[in-house]
């Protein structure tokens, strides 16, 4: 099942990035409809693996909020970090977040997702609520977007919950898992992210 949730997750960002909206005309739902919708432009079978590579590493980084997400993954650990080491993890999570699904992207082809309805969690949040649209071989999927809106101008995706998993939650709880089998030493989810990194 968390093989089939990551999978998930791995499509869904890979939508996400290739936006060509201007964020600061749009609200949060149709945000998310507009990045859907591209998407279907960039995931054809005709366009390479590493055009599409260059394409997501290029607009997820304007697109999501990697350095939110990473934050949140490393939790309460993030206050015993060194400056030092907060600039590592940072780097280090990115490049960790970026291959974790572009290493998947010839797999992707034209998924269909149908944005149904938002609602305002507060000034900084807002949930967009859809659906990956059931084919003979996959079941409907039931998908949530968090989208962080404290800047109108520049809204940034930072979760997605996909059948009540969330992306951000589960990147917390291995993280908290590998430095807790390890005694508690920061230093080993560095040394774990570096070896997904250079694998």
């Amino acid at each position: 099942m968390r093989k089939k949730i990551f999978f998930f997750f791995n499509i869904l960002f890979i939508i996400l990035i290739f936006s060509k909206i201007n964020a600061s005309t749009i609200n949060p739902k149709d945000f998310i409809q507009t990045i859907v919708d591209d998407a279907k432009e960039i995931l054809i079978a005709t366009n390479t693996k590493e055009y599409k590579s260059i394409k997501l590493i290029e607009m997820a980084k304007e697109k999501v909020d990697i350095k939110g997400i990473g934050s949140y993954s490393i939790g309460k650990y993030k206050s015993k970090l060194t400056e030092d080491q907060k600039n590592e993890y940072n780097a280090l999570f990115e490049k960790y977040f970026l291959k974790s699904f572009t290493s998947r992207l010839s797999d992707y082809s034209d998924p269909k997702i149908k944005v149904i309805s938002s609602e305002v969690v507060n000034k900084n949040y807002t949930m967009v609520f859809s659906i990956l649209i059931a084919t003979p071989q996959k079941p409907e999927v039931k998908i949530i977007w968090r989208v962080y809106t404290k800047d109108p101008t520049n809204l940034k995706v930072r979760d997605l919950i996909i059948e009540g998993f969330s992306l951000a939650r589960t990147h917390k709880e291995e993280f908290s898992s590998i430095i807790n089998n390890n005694s508690g030493d920061i230093t080993s989810l560095f040394f774990k992210l570096e070896e997904f990194i250079n694998n």
